[in-house]
């Protein structure tokens, strides 16, 4: 059956909804309406039918969604029902903060390697994971099925670093290096710009100063 196609902001939302379903579960809720979802995640009751039925639709008329049967397909949606094997290149405060996240973790990510050009790290080790000369980059990836690449390197180097990844083999690549990747079709970058996300803040912060005065 052909695939599809799901906007961009549906799959943004899936995320959100797989989070809150999450915390449904650990408070014992077996079952909920889009209406109460709604109210929770403060987010249209219609907009959640919408977004669902991108998906064939998980609810029952009078019954609601099934929290538990939902967030089982919605993880299978978004694939963190398997297993991801995941590097990180560049160990410095960021490269360590994310292998220090047990999160990722229990979603199926895995970080089993990280590698950096510094002489005084390599060698080292963070959460069991050893940091490995960047010699070992290629090797490592095909050694390991590495499928996905956090990149926490200065941008300078991360243009270079990402043509190694895909040649390696590397299909997702997590781009925390203030530049914008250019990589081949069926390689997939997502780019986490801290500095952006603040001044977006800082915009509404503003708004609702001056809509004060």
């Amino acid at each position: 059956m052909e695939r599809k196609e799901i906007s961009q902001a549906v799959i943004v939302r899936l995320p959100r909804y797989y989070r809150y379903l999450g915390e449904l579960l650990e408070e014992g809720v077996e079952r909920i309406s889009s209406g109460e979802l709604s109210r929770r995640m403060k987010v249209t009751a219609s907009q959640i039918r919408q977004d669902l039925n991108n998906f064939g639709g998980f609810g029952q008329q009078g019954y609601g969604y099934n929290v538990q049967y939902l967030y089982e397909e919605i993880g299978r949606i978004l694939g963190v029902d398997r297993k991801h094997n995941m590097i990180i290149i560049g160990s410095g405060n960021l490269g360590h903060a994310i292998a220090n996240y047990a999160n990722f973790k229990r979603r199926g990510f895995i970080v089993n390697g990280m590698f950096d050009i510094d002489p005084d790290l390599i060698g080292e080790s963070v959460q069991g994971i050893r940091i490995r000369g960047m010699e070992e980059l290629e090797s490592f990836i095909r050694e390991n099925d590495v499928q996905i690449a956090a990149i926490t390197m200065p941008k300078t180097h991360a243009p270079e670093v990402a043509d190694r990844l895909v040649r390696a083999g590397i299909r997702g690549i997590w781009n925390f290096a203030h530049i914008d990747l250019a990589v081949p079709e069926g390689v997939v970058v997502e780019n986490v710009h801290l500095s952006e996300s603040l001044m977006r803040l800082s915009y509404r912060v503003c708004s609702m100063e001056d809509g004060q005065e």
